[in-house]
């Protein structure tokens, strides 16, 4: 199985930045599709942000458009989401999410097959 670990979270000021990172074990990295989803509280988990396998495809919720940087380090087996001008409504655990099958829609949690165990971003305005 493939495990996800999130790191970088915290508490940051409105405008803010900050930089997620996710470590996957195993050697097979370049073959996932690797997200991230977050959830507020009393909210549904949302897309955010993926990157296909290897290429430079990115895709992004509207709402971090312009503010989101998804990337990823093959070699390391680690995406990263940098995060700038950060917002209240920003705040939630942000969830690593990787899944194999190329054909299937990113926005859904659904079609993900690993998940990482959160990190908190809490935005104070």
């Amino acid at each position: 199985q493939v495990q996800l670990v999130e790191s970088g979270g915290g508490l940051v000021q409105a405008g803010g930045s900050l930089r997620l990172s996710c470590a996957a074990s195993g050697r097979t990295f370049t073959g996932y599709t690797m997200g991230w989803f977050r959830q507020a509280p009393g909210k549904e988990r949302e897309f955010v942000a993926s990157t296909r396998r290897s290429t430079s495809s990115t895709y992004y919720a509207d709402s971090v458009k312009g503010r989101f940087t998804i990337s990823r380090d093959n070699a390391k087996n680690t995406v990263y989401l940098q995060m700038n001008t950060l917002k209240p409504e920003d705040t939630a655990v942000y969830y690593c999410a990787a899944k194999s099958s190329y054909y299937s829609d990113d926005y859904y949690p659904n079609e993900y097959d690993y998940w990482g165990q959160g990190t908190q971003v809490t935005v104070s305005s």
